[in-house]
């Protein structure tokens, strides 16, 4: 039986949690921060998503409030007995003078999966945000399921990232070519949106052999990185990150 659920975070200014709502498999908890950051860790409550499993993540960060969303754990997109796709919907809003770090752990596209995960983000003109997404295509020693993953960002009402990403048997082909993936199995970005880099913008670099980071038409920067496994690839992207100063 498929699993429909919505789990929601708003954050106010002063570190107020006026919305912490949990449901089905996605658990969210209050945790320790550092700094003026409020915290909040998504727990996995079961197994999900699974074939035919509509999830869905909002996060809404008020005007002024700052806000860190992590995870405790991978996410492991498993095969359903319908053999039909899940979804996976987050919807994330940060409001002017407000901050969002959105750091999840790995999405892992599991053999015999097909999974399609939509991340929309909607940025007042002063909002700041970072935003990391990891896909590891497979477990150890096995092929990956299906995985389509898009991300669009809009700022102050405009357009800022808009980009779709297909991998594993359902994917058009090429996309483990030398043009695409090249044979690695962890892929990931990490998104920088900060209203300083108007005055100072993020010159394009090459960071070692595995990350690159692009200035955005905006202010912004996007760090994109290939790895073999999701250990290398979290290196590589916070060494894009470190590069932006």
């Amino acid at each position: 039986m498929s699993v429909h659920a919505t789990a929601r975070i708003v954050a106010a200014a002063g570190g107020a949690l006026p919305v912490l709502e949990s449901d089905g498999p996605l658990a969210l908890r209050r945790t320790r921060a550092t700094g003026p950051h409020t915290r909040v860790t998504v727990v996995g409550a079961m197994t999900a998503p699974l074939g035919g499993d509509r999830l869905a993540l909002e996060a809404r960060v008020e005007d002024g409030a700052r806000l860190t969303v992590d995870a405790a754990a991978a996410t492991v997109a498993l095969p359903g007995r319908d053999g039909g796709h899940a979804r996976y919907d987050v919807r994330l809003s940060v409001g002017e003078g407000a901050e969002l770090r959105w750091l999840p752990e790995p999405l892992v596209s599991a053999a015999g999966s097909s999974l399609r995960m939509r991340t929309t983000v909607e940025l007042a003109a002063s909002a700041r945000l970072v935003l990391r997404e990891e896909q590891v295509l497979g477990r150890y020693g096995e092929e990956p399921g299906t995985l389509a993953a898009r991300l669009t960002v809009h700022r102050a009402g405009r357009p800022l990232l808009d980009q779709e990403l297909r991998y594993g048997p359902g994917a058009p082909g090429g996309w483990d070519g030398g043009a695409g993936l090249a044979g690695n199995r962890a892929v990931g970005q990490l998104l920088v949106v900060d209203p300083d880099f108007a005055v100072e913008p993020v010159k394009p670099s090459l960071v070692g052999d595995l990350a690159a980071v692009t200035p955005l038409a905006g202010p912004a920067a996007l760090v994109t990185a290939l790895a073999p496994d999701a250990l290398l690839l979290r290196r590589a992207l916070d060494a894009g990150l470190a590069a932006m100063g």
